[in-house]
């Protein structure tokens, strides 16, 4: 059983998919840095200073000054600043694979394909042969 596994764990395919998870979960948090540090701040600004992040929905009748205290606190919230933030990070996340793989598909079809190859000798020999062939008729 270990030998199988061991050979499953080998193959290809798996080992292709784990490389693509640890550098997907890398690429993640590049582009979670990307949204939260340098795309966010100047939309909350030109929206009126507003930090997404920090936006929530108090459920509880308690007032709260920010979402850490409201945490800190065990206030029931709804958290739409990060869900927006999320959202955000998936788009952007999306747009970059999607410029990827049409890049990627753009060299594959660009990829001159290779001149025909003559004939082998075997083949010249039989050509020979056919045409001998049909001078005797």
């Amino acid at each position: 059983m270990l030998k199988e596994f061991k050979e499953f764990a080998m193959r290809g395919n798996v080992l292709d998919m784990a490389i693509g998870v640890i550098i997907g979960g890398a690429f993640g948090k590049i582009v979670s840095s990307l949204v939260s540090d340098v795309l966010m701040p100047p939309i909350g600004l030109l929206m009126g200073k507003v930090d997404f992040s920090s936006l929530f929905l108090n459920l509880s009748g308690t007032p709260q000054p920010s979402l850490t205290a409201a945490k800190a606190a065990g206030t029931p919230t709804i958290n739409y600043g990060v869900f927006l933030q999320a959202t955000f990070d998936f788009i952007i996340i999306a747009f970059v694979l999607f410029m990827f793989v049409k890049q990627v598909n753009r060299f594959k079809q660009e990829a001159p394909s290779a001149p025909p190859a003559g004939p082998t000798n075997e083949e010249k020999l039989l050509m020979e042969i056919r045409d001998a062939l049909k001078g005797r008729h």
